[in-house]
């Protein structure tokens, strides 16, 4: 077959001969392709295979919960891509490139796995590509056919937050120690780096804005004592019959809580139970509510049932430590880092307020505000569900008097609060009077803990709430 002149049905490129001997029509398709596709890769930019970073805590997988993106919308660096739920916490991904949506890999409710691509996004060929990231020429390759190259490297790992504050200071990322996991970046290492170029001096960390009382004129009036009580309604919702069993995956903080209590129920655990007087700290809470209220904060009992604890954990450290695997060592941890158990739409989570040691009741009351709108939102961070020491669950808000608590690994003690009820009760003088009382449970880890220390920081915790003034002394 002689062919004195070829050419492509794109119209892109001119294949020129004299003669050709040999004609292989398989092969001249696919030369055409591999042209047509290097021509593509320069018309219309490259495919970036934007992958799911490590998001710390040994997460390996989460759920796709909300897209914030389609396919065919342009984005910007730093814009939410989607949000994910893992086990431990829910994260917003956002975008390292500029560009446009391809094409995405995950439906809602799909599981991701870390290191895998999430989003597809066409880039400007002329700007780049990070070398983190797997490049693609463009269809028509299949998916299958993607070649996925690695360049070994340092890899230094910060979340786009960070890493946005950093350029907008001119720092360097490979200059900054990482105090996180994995020598992570933090916000306050770039806070620090920052301090020390300019000679300023940063606090150890951020503090509520103290907001003077406005004048009487002006107070917030406060709430009337004869409130309604709350009856409990029934929660309406439309019954459906299918008549058919129903099978659904653990996802989400349903997954962490079967971990965590199939781990927790090889504690041998032992409780203990008592009452609290609370009608001094009733009228104390009432006094500083407005208070609190103008600084913007809402009081509730929470806050000092925190700093009681951190105040009787000072006394009695072996209730603020950890055991290890083999049960050959225990860890005392400085900080008393309290969690507070939460029920939400997503199921029950444990953030906790970071060195209450250190904080006062409104600083703890400020950070308990912060932590309760973002659980309600769904939008707890990896930071705030991780690294407690001492666990508080506050089962009265629901109602119940007492209860049996499970301890929270590596955590060795953990109480749960009852309902506040107004009972007679004795004076000295052996007169009735109406008392404030609230029943607690504690459970405690009777591998290193015994019943009379649980007993003796029970009464320590107890006296603090009963005489709220006594906190006076042993505040720091």
């Amino acid at each position: 077959v002689c062919i004195h002149r070829v050419r492509s049905c794109s119209g892109i490129r001119f294949i020129k001969s004299k003669y050709v001997c040999v004609f292989d029509k398989s092969a001249l398709k696919f030369s055409l392709q591999q042209r047509l596709l290097r021509t593509s890769a320069v018309s219309c930019g490259q495919i970036v295979q934007f992958k799911l970073s490590d998001i710390g805590e040994g997460i390996t997988e989460v759920t796709v919960k909300e897209w914030y993106i389609k396919e065919g919308d342009s984005v910007s660096q730093f814009d939410s891509i989607c949000e994910v739920q893992s086990d431990k916490a829910s994260v917003t991904i956002t975008s390292r490139y500029d560009g446009i949506i391809r094409k995405l890999h995950y439906n809602l409710d799909e599981i991701a796995y870390v290191g895998k691509p999430l989003v597809d996004i066409e880039i400007d060929a002329s700007k780049g590509v990070s070398p983190e990231e797997d490049v693609v020429e463009t269809p028509p390759m299949s998916h299958e056919e993607h070649t996925h190259q690695e360049i070994k490297g340092h890899k230094t790992l910060a979340t786009p937050a960070v890493r946005r504050l950093a350029m907008e200071n001119n720092i360097k990322l490979s200059e900054v120690v990482g105090t996180g996991k994995d020598n992570r970046i933090l916000k306050e290492d770039i806070l620090n780096y920052l301090a020390k170029q300019t000679g300023a001096i940063l606090p150890p960390s951020p503090k509520a804005e103290i907001i003077p009382p406005l004048p009487k004129s002006e107070a917030v009036p406060a709430a009337p004592k004869d409130r309604a009580r709350k009856i409990p309604v029934p929660v309406s919702r439309p019954i459906v019959f299918s008549g058919k069993d129903k099978t659904e995956p653990i996802t989400g903080f349903h997954k962490a809580m079967v971990k965590t209590m199939s781990a927790a129920l090889k504690i041998p655990h032992f409780g203990y139970c008592d009452e609290i007087d609370l009608t001094h700290l009733v009228q104390l809470r009432e006094e500083l509510k407005p208070l609190a209220q103008i600084r913007g904060v809402k009081l509730s009992f929470m806050p000092f049932f925190i700093k009681a604890a951190s105040l009787g954990l000072l006394q009695y450290p072996i209730l603020n430590a950890s055991l290890d695997e083999s049960c050959q060592n225990v860890t005392y941890k400085a900080s008393h880092n309290i969690g507070v158990a939460m029920d939400t739409e997503q199921g029950l989570i444990v953030p906790n307020v970071k060195n209450v040691q250190v904080c006062s009741v409104f600083e703890i009351a400020s950070e308990l505000n912060r932590l309760q709108s973002l659980g309600s939102a769904g939008q707890l961070g990896t930071n705030d569900l991780s690294g407690g020491t001492f666990t508080l669950s506050n089962i009265g808000t629901i109602g119940g008097t007492y209860a049996k608590p499970v301890i929270l690994p590596p955590e060795v003690a953990i109480g749960a609060l009852g309902k506040i009820q107004v009972l007679p009760r004795f004076n000295g003088k052996g007169e009735v009077f109406k008392a404030q009382i609230m029943n607690v449970s504690w459970s405690a880890d009777h591998r290193i803990i015994d019943g009379a220390t649980m007993a003796r920081f029970s009464n320590l915790w107890k006296s603090y709430l009963e005489n709220p003034a006594s906190m006076l002394l042993d505040l720091k």
